[in-house]
């Protein structure tokens, strides 16, 4: 028992040893960075690093990138580039609002841009219908009752 407890010990001054070792290499790391900053700073004064040739490094073996040399990527939307929406894996070829939507199936926007179709109703072929009850779209779009039967609750039975 007395073993087990000194093993536990040891343990945990080995965690608390190597946290406040990597805390210390973090804090040496930081201030060569900072040392390394001021020196390039002085030696090209207003220069960045694109027009002096130079790439800045740090020490952990990456580049460094300054926020101003990243171009932000601009999306690219339907109101402005209208032939996004007919690019292959696009959600629709209509636009409606920015965004990409087939009107011929989209609940809100049904048959035009705008045109919101009832909570319990489907859109098919451009037109909000109610699949519990419409013989010509059943239980979902294109399910034709038979003649003779009706649509009772999506389900097409006989009179």
């Amino acid at each position: 028992m007395k073993s087990l407890k000194i093993c536990l010990v040891l343990a945990i001054l080995m965690a608390l040893a190597a946290i406040s070792l990597s805390a210390i290499q973090s804090r040496d790391e930081l201030s060569l960075e900072e040392d390394n900053e001021t020196t390039y700073n002085d030696e090209t004064s207003d220069l960045s690093p694109a027009e002096t040739g130079r790439e800045l490094t740090s020490l952990r073996g990456g580049s460094l990138r300054f926020l101003s040399e990243i171009k932000p990527r601009v999306p690219m939307t339907c109101d402005k580039y209208p032939r996004v929406c007919r690019a292959k894996g696009s959600t629709g070829p209509d636009c409606c609002k920015k965004k990409c939507v087939n009107v011929m199936t989209d609940r809100l926007n049904c048959g035009k841009c705008g045109k919101k179709c009832k909570y319990s109703d489907l859109c098919c072929k451009g037109q909000c219908v109610n699949p519990r009850s419409d013989r010509k779209h059943c239980g979902s779009c294109g399910n034709k009752c038979k003649k003779g039967s009706l649509c009772v609750y999506g389900m097409c039975s006989y009179a």
